[in-house]
């Protein structure tokens, strides 16, 4: 935060006002003045107009030794702490031999600290997945996934999932990001509640959903992406209809939407 300064002149210190007697020693009072005087015997605090000059920093505030506790005059006068932006983030960061390496590569990629770290998460957090992206029909609601290239698809024909063709591929929550839409979202559940099955309020397509068997992640409409990032697509069918008995048999399905 950048501090300004005044640049008004004071005046000579130490001249009497015409007109105005002044107890020598004394300190002007200002009914309802509640802050700290300054210490008796130093004239000039106001300035010929009359009014309150504001007051600079003291050198001996300037003076205070980092770490200690102020007096409590010097913490009146000390500027208050210049909060840690996101440019000097990497300044507090002991990246030793790889400091000047880190720098250039921000610089080279035109990137943000932020920027700079978002790239190498994704690109070793997600290793061997790929970022799709999707959306419903009239473009309200967009997200992002992280998954395989090769998408394993669920085609479910329990009583809801067989009305909409709901086919889908299970992620974690943590690889699903919802990039705009969450207030035209809406959500229909029935029988248990369990499953939240979310559906845009303006064009009525499900992009993705909560599914009963991964409450923990979502369930992604393949026909919801955008186009380039899917290789291949294979598609079982998984017995909704019978869901306890189905649960029990499938080996691999609960487990889908673990880290």
């Amino acid at each position: 935060m950048r501090q300004t300064r005044s640049n008004a002149s004071s005046g000579p210190r130490g001249q009497k006002r015409p007109g105005v007697s002044r107890t020598p020693g004394a300190a002007a009072s200002v009914p309802g003045d509640t802050r700290a005087r300054r210490p008796t015997g130093q004239p000039g605090d106001r300035s010929r107009s009359g009014k309150q000059r504001p007051r600079q920093s003291s050198p001996r505030a300037q003076e205070a030794i980092p770490g200690e506790p102020l007096q409590p005059e010097l913490a009146l006068l000390s500027p208050s702490p210049v909060p840690v932006t996101q440019t000097s983030a990497v300044a507090t960061l002991d990246l030793g031999d790889q400091r000047e390496r880190w720098e250039s590569f921000q610089k080279r990629q035109k990137l943000t600290f932020e920027g700079a770290a978002k790239l190498l998460l994704d690109t070793f957090e997600y290793q061997g997945l790929v970022k799709h992206t999707g959306g419903c029909h009239c473009g309200a609601v967009r997200f992002e996934v992280w998954a395989s290239a090769d998408l394993h698809i669920f085609d479910c024909n329990c009583s809801v999932c067989k009305k909409k063709q709901n086919r889908h591929f299970i992620v974690p929550a943590s690889r699903f990001k919802l990039l705009k839409g969450a207030e035209s979202i809406t959500t229909y559940t029935f029988n248990t509640h369990q499953a939240q099955h979310t559906f845009c309020k303006r064009c009525g397509v499900q992009s993705f959903y909560t599914p009963r068997s991964n409450p923990g992640g979502f369930g992604i409409a393949p026909h919801c992406l955008d186009e380039g990032t899917v290789r291949s697509v294979v598609i079982e069918e998984f017995n909704g209809s019978d869901w306890e008995k189905a649960m029990k048999e499938h080996k691999t399905i609960k487990n889908m939407s673990k880290e």
